[in-house]
């Protein structure tokens, strides 16, 4: 479970909530909200403030990634079983060797407790770590005009998509493989959850020359293939069928993908047909998520899951539907599972669940600082009295991390 990646996700999206340019045209992001984004670019024009320490710290991280990178699949010295480098190849993070046996096979689950063998792999760390520094130079880009960003992240995007030596096959055939059980599992699909976040950071390169028409329209055609896999491959529809966060994560993938691709009717089915019925399965009436709340990182769980439901909210807006509100058949919805959660991050309650790490309370926070622009009825006081620090601060520094 990734859980330091969008580091600037909230920062925008509040500012893409609540408040021209070198390309001074509407950027088409599907999860940040284009006409605010806009906004904000105006403020920084204007000097405010706390916009320009903001943009200061990111402008530093995204030196930094200037400097990471590029990667690929190829770059791994382990083979996948079809024999091409060019297949994403990954290891179950909770599976050991089995000490009674001589060998160790077939490994064992450990929920919760990673396997370091996991890293020796690095297909999953690059890719994560493209969407990062992709979104990242990409809004560096955007607020600032300076191609240095819009090279490199292009260079990047080039590299794992479309160059006929390092370009990743559009499938995860042999993701989250199980050593003496299985070369791939359907549930490795949740190793690209950050697909999104990448997204959007091509969309804020788009109008940028150093993304050409024919490099941006073979990753459409890229993604149009890996959503093909998605949603017809044994894999993919195997883990469509998840109940728990790997469906939820599934369904966010698709849907952005559907955006990108320019395809948002199957966008609209994919909503309609899957991820309301994922609130109703996977949510009690009171809110509670029991599927996660039965893992050994009750909390972390719980928190993700709910993470990619609002992560679909603010991408059924594109389409004009309202995830937000919405109220299952059965009594459930968003809303209620971010109060259910609400108690326990004020500290009000002892969290009566297994977490054997400790709570990503941050994390919450993130969430809450988007469920008060979409929930004006729920006092967040209380929440924002006990992490004042917090609220004044370091949103802006650390923003969004699922």
């Amino acid at each position: 479970m990734k859980t330091n990646l969008h580091k600037a996700a909230l920062v925008l999206m509040l500012m893409t909530i609540g408040i021209s340019s070198y390309a001074d045209t509407l950027p088409p992001t599907f999860l940040l909200k284009p006409a605010v984004l806009m906004a904000v670019k105006e403020k920084v024009r204007q000097h405010d403030p706390q916009l320009q320490q903001a943009l200061a710290g990111w402008l530093a991280d995204a030196d930094k990634a200037l400097q990471k990178g590029p990667y690929s699949v190829v770059y791994k010295e382990k083979v996948p079983p079809s024999g091409s480098k060019h297949d994403y190849m990954s290891v179950g993070p909770y599976w050991w060797p089995d000490s009674s046996k001589p060998n160790g096979l077939p490994y064992i689950r450990k929920d919760g407790q990673i396997n370091p063998e996991r890293y020796a792999i690095k297909d999953d760390e690059y890719f994560n770590a493209l969407c990062k520094d992709v979104l990242l130079l990409g809004t560096a880009w955007f607020y600032t005009g300076n191609e240095k960003y819009a090279d490199h992240a292009a260079k990047l995007l080039r590299t794992w998509f479309t160059d006929t030596a390092t370009r990743m096959n559009p499938h995860l055939n042999y993701s989250q493989a199980i050593p003496g059980i299985t070369e791939g599992r359907n549930i490795g699909i949740i190793d690209t959850h950050n697909t999104a976040l990448l997204i959007d950071g091509i969309q804020l390169l788009k109008s940028s020359p150093a993304l050409s028409e024919a490099d941006y329209r073979g990753i459409q055609d890229w993604y149009k293939q890996f959503l093909d896999w998605m949603l017809h491959s044994p894999i993919g529809k195997d883990e469509a069928d998840e109940h728990n966060n790997h469906g939820t994560w599934y369904d966010v993938q698709a849907v952005s993908i559907a955006l990108f691709t320019e395809q948002p009717a199957l966008a609209e089915k994919i909503l309609k047909e899957q991820t309301e019925k994922r609130i109703e399965s996977q949510l009690k009436p009171d809110g509670s998520q029991p599927f996660e709340l039965a893992r050994t990182l009750s909390w972390n769980y719980s928190l993700m899951n709910l993470k990619g439901f609002f992560e679909l909210a603010m991408l059924a807006e594109n389409i004009h539907i309202d995830l937000w509100k919405y109220e299952s058949p059965g009594g459930k919805s968003l809303k209620k599972a971010f109060s259910w959660m609400l108690p326990y991050a004020e500290g009000k309650g002892d969290w009566a669940y297994k977490q054997i790490k400790p709570a990503d309370k941050k994390g919450y926070l993130e969430l809450a600082w988007v469920a008060g622009k979409k929930y004006t009825d729920i006092d967040l006081t209380p929440l924002w009295e006990k992490y004042t620090g917090f609220k004044n601060n370091e949103l802006l520094l650390t923003g969004w991390k699922l």
